[in-house]
């Protein structure tokens, strides 16, 4: 089974009509992912792997806004966040940098998401490669990813 039939599969299990869209060009950027879907950048839903005082968190936030570490580390009780280096991602997720995909993860790592993805009906998340995209809500990322949300940008 290759890491788009695995996504698949995982969001299968919701019943929730969730389909990946995959690309002949990369959307290893949330500029190139907003480019091939003809959205606006804060409509891609990046995924970015975090440590906090050494422990994983993923953190899943418009394309066009940038993490804020206090705030992060200020909700986690850490005294340390910096992100994850990509051997470190691969592992953790199961999935290359510039295709993570917030469920379906190798290793189980809570899940925050930021609250500036709700200006959006729906955002485009990555589905496990560089070349993949799946829409979805605020209700289904929610239900799907098992995070919570949080005012982290």
């Amino acid at each position: 089974m290759n890491v788009i039939e695995k996504v698949q599969h995982y969001l299968d299990q919701y019943k929730m009509d969730l389909k990946i869209i995959e690309f002949e060009e990369s959307t290893s950027t949330c500029e190139l992912a907003a480019a091939a879907l003809g959205v606006e950048v804060g409509q891609i839903a990046k995924t970015l792997l975090f440590l906090a005082d050494g422990n994983p968190v993923l953190v899943v936030a418009s394309g066009d806004n940038k993490i804020k570490s206090n705030k992060l580390k200020k909700l986690l009780g850490a005294s340390k966040v910096r992100m994850a280096d990509p051997e470190t991602v691969k592992r953790v997720t199961g999935y290359p940098v510039g295709g993570v995909c917030p469920l379906a993860l190798a290793e189980a790592v809570p899940v925050l998401l930021d609250d500036s993805m709700y200006r959006f009906p729906v955002v485009y998340a990555a589905a496990g490669t560089p070349r993949s995209a799946l829409p979805v809500t605020m209700e289904q990322l929610e239900i799907i990813t098992g995070g919570r949300w949080a005012d982290l940008v």
